[in-house]
């Protein structure tokens, strides 16, 4: 991508974080629920009416829609996202304190996704209308249809209550506690990934490069993995970077079933507790992610594929 696309693109994703502002602030606004009543709620006392009114007076919760809006969003461009009503801390510090638990499982579960769906993908494809081809399909097809809620409770009745194996609250700490709400989202992503590889392969296999390569003689192991598998994992790092947007955003289910406190956790937590402040921010947080990684994952195309190097 040239200099001018870049900023370009730099330029939607600030008109876009707006937007997303803008809608996410109203949607707060409008939410039934009382963040000064639950505020007090999480710390034990029992506000009076008056109390109550003091209160979201001093937090300016009583100002005009727009007014809120402005103040909040001059307050954000410096950095300031406002503290966290029933924490009481800063809404930057909770969401940087929960991002380094989230990267760890979000890498964990990607190298986990690889090593499963990779090695499948290329058997299916060899081995094309034959018994692996048609058990490797049938695998994918039970991943797919099994929603992460129901694979994690069958982990953690199979490994944490029968076997003993893992923790069944998961700390964030060591490899135990990450190992199973990894392999939960790995097996979802698998599913998916295995039958892109596959088609990516079927898809390389019957280019005319490839039928040339063996008409000369070039032994077929090495037309597979210094042409095809390069080739055919191309098409496949846009989904890799969405992949790993929306697990940098926290998986709200699978870190509730294990308790594993990422930013999925934190945001689930916000939205029963209406902490206004925290969801705000985790929401543009979220948004920042993905628009940051498609725009990565555009740009490395030309340095991946010689083909984009060219028509630059």
């Amino acid at each position: 991508m040239s200099k001018k696309q870049i900023a370009k693109r730099l330029l939607q994703i600030i008109i876009v974080l707006l937007g997303i502002s803008f809608i996410t602030f109203a949607l707060t606004f409008m939410s039934p629920g009382d963040p000064v009543r639950n505020m007090y709620t999480a710390t034990g006392v029992m506000p009076s009416e008056e109390m109550i009114q003091e209160t979201r007076e001093e937090m300016g919760l009583n100002d005009p829609f727009l007014q809120q809006y402005t103040r909040w969003l001059g307050n954000c461009l410096k950095g300031d996202f406002g503290k966290s009503y029933s924490l009481n801390r800063p809404v930057t510090e909770l969401l940087a304190e929960r991002l380094w638990p989230t990267l760890k499982l979000t890498l964990m579960s990607m190298v986990m996704m690889l090593i499963l769906s990779v090695p499948l993908g290329m058997l299916s494809a060899l081995y094309k209308d034959k018994w692996i081809d048609y058990l490797v399909r049938g695998i994918t097809f039970l991943g797919c249809a099994m929603p992460n809620f129901w694979v994690g409770l069958l982990l953690i009745l199979a490994f944490c209550v029968y076997i003993h194996a893992f923790p069944v609250i998961s700390s964030a700490g060591d490899f135990k506690s990450l190992f199973l709400p990894a392999l939960t989202l790995a097996i979802a992503m698998s599913s998916k990934y295995t039958r892109q590889v596959r088609t990516a392969v079927l898809d390389e296999l019957s280019q005319d490069y490839v039928i040339g390569a063996e008409a000369r003689g070039v032994k077929r192991s090495k037309i597979i993995w210094q042409n095809v598998f390069p080739n055919s994992l191309l098409p496949l790092i846009t989904m890799f970077g969405l992949s790993i947007g929306s697990l940098l955003g926290g998986t709200s289910v699978v870190e509730v079933i294990f308790s594993y406190p990422g930013l999925g956790n934190l945001a689930v937590s916000a939205i029963t507790s209406s902490d206004y402040n925290l969801i705000q921010g985790y929401v543009l947080w979220l948004a920042l992610i993905y628009m940051v990684i498609n725009l990565i994952v555009d740009a490395s195309y030309v340095y991946i594929d010689p083909r984009m190097r060219l028509k630059e």
